[in-house]
């Protein structure tokens, strides 16, 4: 049971934590693109048929923009593409790219603004691309595309580990 202040609401108590927020403000989440190919339809959609194969791509991009307001201003694109096939055939092709406009915090060193626009604010748009792909793929006739989570910051480590070396090394020069 916990012990209440005069006013009847919780006491707080002395081990408090703080919430870090990530200094980055969304400012817009929008579907740039999107695509549905379903070149065998309607034997593609046939019930007795193996369930096909899904190749999945994801991948993230950011560009910065101009802003009256902000200095540190960007587009976040993520995108998925899901290429499913039967053998050699194609049974469909779906595709999103979702973006954000995001700015980041005037505190936060240059050097962290590119993790930060290709980690985080992917992780932070992930579920609206699931959700889309998901609901895509059904009204294409097929059961849903059902993403599993990803690991923004591995792909980002495999993506930019030379870029990493690279900054590892000069700092071991200096």
């Amino acid at each position: 049971m916990s012990e209440t202040n005069g006013s009847g609401h919780p006491q707080e108590s002395e081990n408090k934590t703080e919430v870090r927020n990530i200094p980055v403000t969304i400012h817009s989440q929008y579907v740039k693109d999107l695509s549905f190919e379903n070149p065998h339809a309607p034997q593609a959609l046939s019930g007795n048929l193996p369930v096909p194969e899904l190749e999945i791509n994801i991948s993230m991009d950011a560009r910065k923009l101009k802003h009256a307001k902000f200095d540190n201003y960007f587009e976040v694109a993520l995108s998925a593409h899901v290429n499913a096939r039967r053998g050699k055939d194609t049974v469909f092709i779906a595709e999103v790219v979702y973006c954000s406009t995001v700015s980041i915090g005037d505190a936060v060193p240059h050097e962290q603004h590119h993790p930060i626009l290709l980690i985080e604010v992917p992780r932070l748009s992930f579920p609206f691309v699931r959700q889309i792909l998901s609901a895509l793929t059904q009204q294409g006739g097929f059961p849903p595309v059902l993403l599993s989570p990803v690991d923004f910051h591995a792909l980002y480590l495999e993506r930019f580990k030379d870029r990493l070396q690279g900054a590892g090394d000069s700092e071991q020069a200096a």
